[in-house]
């Protein structure tokens, strides 16, 4: 790709920092994302940028929750920018526009390394401990952090909610619903999930604060840079599907199809720079909810994204089998209640 093949919306985001195509010295599309489009930056004096868009208008792809969903990265990257010890992208230009505005566009700097995911099996059982502590670091400050209200930022389901509990009911029942928009098929009838849920909420009401939670934080949004045998967490990224709510929301991604309470490495990283969660039966219930929720999303994204036979399969085999048991826990532990 050359500068010249650029978009007019990408060359409209860098004319408003005052950049033009011909000081791009290289530039090629990004792999991996699902949603987003991602463009990498070289400029002539060295600077690398990363520029994100979103789809275009009626693509059909697009969930309830991905309203507007760049202005959560944007409000991530802002909030955390002057936390120590936090290694983000710093944002160049964010670009909206609409009534009410709509964020069209970001420029942000390129964290250096690489994805965690792809170097993860060369890591020896020390590297790999050191640096889920150094997560369990960098998740602590974030968590650190309280926003001004409950829910995503862009508010794609109306008004900001008064509490957690209508934050998270209201993030549930808009999948549920495009489960039903999408015709997809879950583990469970949407109704029986909705009724769970609805039952379970009350231990929401055990959060009282609106913390950042990335809720993405999957190996492959960790950027590693160094030599081998001395790699440091260089980046956090793709901060798109943040919110602010229940820090314990966060060890759902961190701890994909496994059980955050034995990555003794990161929760000692964790508890080491102020975090703090004891496991305990409710924390446990949230937990499972939050688990539910994520696997809601990648079940129901599925379909509107088109996704290829095999991946499909795998999704509904593998995502449906995680679902049904965080459900049947969701189950259990109200059964369990006094």
């Amino acid at each position: 790709m050359s500068p010249e093949d650029f978009d007019p919306a990408v060359t409209a985001l860098l004319a408003a920092v005052q950049v033009t195509p011909a000081e791009v010295a290289a530039c090629a599309p990004m792999t991996g994302g699902t949603y987003n489009s991602l463009l990498r930056l070289v400029l002539r004096d060295g600077r690398r940028w990363v520029v994100k868009r979103p789809p275009a208008a009626g693509s059909g792809s697009a969930l309830r929750y991905e309203h507007d969903l760049l202005r959560g990265e944007a409000e991530f990257f802002r909030a955390a920018r002057n936390v120590s010890g936090v290694p983000v992208p710093q944002l160049v230009h964010v670009e909206a526009g609409g009534s009410p505005p709509v964020v069209s566009g970001i420029v942000m700097t390129e964290c250096p390394g690489v994805a965690w995911s792809e170097v993860d099996t060369s890591l020896t059982a020390g590297e790999r401990t050191t640096l889920r502590q150094e997560l369990g670091r960098v998740v602590a400050r974030l968590h650190s952090l309280t926003g001004p209200e409950y829910g995503y930022p862009a508010r794609p389901f109306g008004p900001p909610a008064a509490d957690w509990r209508s934050a998270f009911t209201a993030m549930t029942g808009a999948v549920l619903d495009d489960a039903e928009h999408h015709g997809v098929e879950l583990p469970r009838p949407t109704a029986r999930v909705r009724e769970l849920l609805a039952e379970a909420g009350e231990v929401l009401t055990d959060v009282t604060r609106p913390a950042l939670v990335h809720f993405d934080l999957w190996q492959g949004n960790l950027l590693l840079d160094g030599d081998p045998g001395a790699r440091t967490l260089a980046g956090v990224i793709d901060a798109e599907r943040m919110f602010w709510g229940d820090p314990v929301a966060e060890f759902v991604s961190l701890a994909l199809f496994d059980d955050i309470e034995r990555d003794d490495a990161f929760l000692t990283g964790y508890a080491e720079a102020g975090g703090e969660v004891a496991f305990t039966d409710v924390v446990r219930l949230r937990l499972d909810l939050y688990r539910c929720y994520l696997y809601l999303i990648m079940l129901v994204e599925a379909v509107p994204r088109r996704y290829a036979p095999e991946q499909l399969a795998w999704t509904r085999r593998t995502v449906g089998k995680h679902l049904t048991a965080s459900l049947d826990a969701v189950a259990s532990a109200l059964a369990g209640q006094p």
